[in-house]
């Protein structure tokens, strides 16, 4: 649980007298005032991971050990699900999760996820940084969240599969792929025919071990990180979704911290946000080419061939009437015409 105690008034005090804006500036000598907890799920070695870490590094020097941040990886405290009820009940302060699943609470974050809509990351990125995610951060809100300006990097996600490879919409036909906890998810592949599966990530590799489910999908570095190659034979770069990390907090929490330290927690979260971007842009090369050493088989598909299906399936139509017109307005802003 959060720990506030109120010495709050006297370090202001002190700090301010000698460092100026530098309020937080005490001697590591004094035992942190805030202790919260952060958590994810993706693995230690994945980026999201490491760079959250410096950022509760930097937050720690920067206050000199007033607010510490402690991070539970992947999965420690549960599955998505669990994880996102926790924050909900101030249990937890801070978690990242994909917009498609938050959806599961807060129905319009899913839009940054519909499903062949961006085409590059000059269009995604300042939609995401400008009007585009102001709007979702606001819907987000409205639930009792409070969502950091700067949203994490995922990717692209891809379609892996121990049966066969999927290179047309008609191959995933019957395909039993699982899928997160998402409305939209689920709709996406049952409009391509597919038999999807909802399964939160910790329990997918044992689902694909045990062959429950043929497939999953998710970006090139979660499949790498998480050894999803030791389970999965072909790798089809369908490119279908784009997906990020909220990094979200409780909303009571997050305005009953005072605002010295949201300052500093903003400053550094958002900004290794962005550092995280780009150091997942640099791996994507070089990840592909581990899994195909790793023994994936990796095939290009034609994407609009998929785009049509979905517009054919009535999958756009059916999600524009979900998320209204101006939200839709707004994401075509950015992406251009999407069906």
């Amino acid at each position: 649980m959060t720990t506030l105690t109120r010495r709050h008034a006297l370090h202001l005090a002190v700090a301010g007298a000698v460092a100026g804006p530098a309020v937080l500036r005490i001697t590591k000598a004094h035992a942190a005032e805030f202790s919260l907890k952060a958590a994810n799920n993706t693995p230690v070695s994945h980026p999201l991971t490491i760079y959250m870490t410096k950022a509760a590094d930097a937050i720690r020097e920067e206050t000199g050990g007033k607010v510490d941040i402690k991070l539970f990886p992947n999965n420690q405290l549960g599955g998505d699900t669990d994880m996102l009820s926790q924050l909900r009940s101030g249990a937890l302060e801070f978690f990242t999760l994909s917009p498609l699943i938050l959806a599961t609470l807060v129905p319009a974050a899913s839009i940054s996820g519909v499903g062949f809509a961006w085409s590059s990351y000059d269009k995604l990125w300042p939609a995401m940084d400008g009007d585009f995610g102001a709007h979702v951060r606001a819907q987000i809100e409205k639930s009792g969240l409070f969502a950091f300006d700067r949203i994490w990097e995922n990717g692209f996600r891809q379609t892996t599969s121990s049966s066969r490879p999927i290179l047309k919409p008609e191959d995933f036909k019957g395909f039993k792929i699982r899928v997160p906890p998402s409305p939209m998810w689920t709709s996406m592949f049952k409009a391509f025919d597919a038999a999807p599966m909802t399964i939160n990530f910790a329990e997918v590799y044992s689902a694909l071990q045990t062959r429950i489910a043929e497939g999953q999908e998710n970006p090139l570095t979660l499949i790498d990180n998480a050894k999803l190659y030791e389970v999965q034979k072909y790798l089809s770069k369908t490119n279908h979704m784009w997906d990020g990390f909220w990094l979200l907090s409780n909303g009571k929490v997050w305005r009953g911290l005072p605002q010295d330290v949201k300052t500093v927690v903003a400053k550094h979260f958002n900004a290794q946000a962005v550092a995280q971007r780009a150091d997942m842009a640099q791996r994507a090369g070089t990840t592909e080419q581990d899994l195909k050493a790793r023994g994936l088989d990796i095939r290009d598909v034609d994407t609009k061939a998929f785009q049509a299906k979905l517009q054919s399936a009535g999958f756009y139509k059916e999600w524009k009437g979900k998320f209204g017109d101006d939200a839709w307005a707004l994401l075509e802003k950015h992406t251009g015409p999407i069906a």
